[in-house]
């Protein structure tokens, strides 16, 4: 299974996504209920947030549902695709019954879906037989419960590589440093969501902003 690398910005703060964005590297945004409440946006403005950063380069941005019942997660996932062309948005629901379920239903119709707070490895083998674009599991939050994070997702990992057939990325979220960021490429997962504030420790390297400074000083010297 060959696939490009995506990298999310896990954030709804404008302003923290505007020191990262337009830039290459990034794919996309995603959000989730707990981000908004957060930055205080609201349900009604969440669109015009996700379309800003559509218009700083992101190509994907990922918005969750709101309902827990399979009716109002697929009311939830139509109102907020309304508003985003075909691709553009990738629904989140959780990975509950009712969120394979309904999440099923979507992708049926070509919506993109991800199916986030994965904790085990059959939800994520779940999301890649039923075509889910991302399957998210929480590495920290992992860590947290006393549980071997980057040893549950490699399994999580090898179980959806086994269909060569399948689209299906995971997109490892709940990110907290470098040494975790790169230990999850040495898994080859597809996706990773980060906090803008990792952004800059991933790209910005003091040795390199050295380097350049010195050449920098020495090209301005030349004659």
């Amino acid at each position: 299974m060959n696939q490009d690398f995506h990298l999310y910005l896990d954030s709804a703060d404008l302003a923290e996504l505007k020191t990262c964005l337009p830039h290459p590297v990034v794919h996309g945004v995603t959000t989730n209920p707990t981000l908004l409440r957060r930055a205080g946006i609201g349900r009604n403005d969440l669109p015009g947030l996700l379309k800003r950063c559509i218009d700083l380069g992101a190509r994907q941005v990922q918005a969750q549902v709101y309902s827990s019942e399979v009716d109002g997660m697929l009311e939830d996932a139509r109102a907020l695709l309304s508003h985003f062309e075909p691709g553009q948005l990738v629904v989140k629901i959780p990975a509950t019954r009712q969120g394979l379920d309904a999440g099923a239903r979507l992708i049926a119709q070509g919506v993109p879906v991800t199916w986030t707070a994965v904790y085990a490895p059959e939800q994520a083998h779940f999301a890649a037989q039923l075509g889910a674009a991302y399957a998210a599991p929480y590495l920290g939050r992992l860590e947290d419960a006393g549980i071997d994070g980057l040893a549950l997702i490699a399994q999580m990992q090898g179980l959806i590589s086994q269909r060569p057939s399948s689209c299906t990325r995971l997109l490892v979220a709940s990110i907290r440093s470098r040494e975790a960021y790169l230990s999850l490429l040495e898994l080859g997962v597809g996706a990773i969501t980060i906090p803008p504030r990792l952004f800059a420790e991933l790209l910005d390297h003091p040795a390199t902003l050295d380097a350049e400074r010195g050449f920098l000083a020495d090209a301005h010297a030349l004659p």
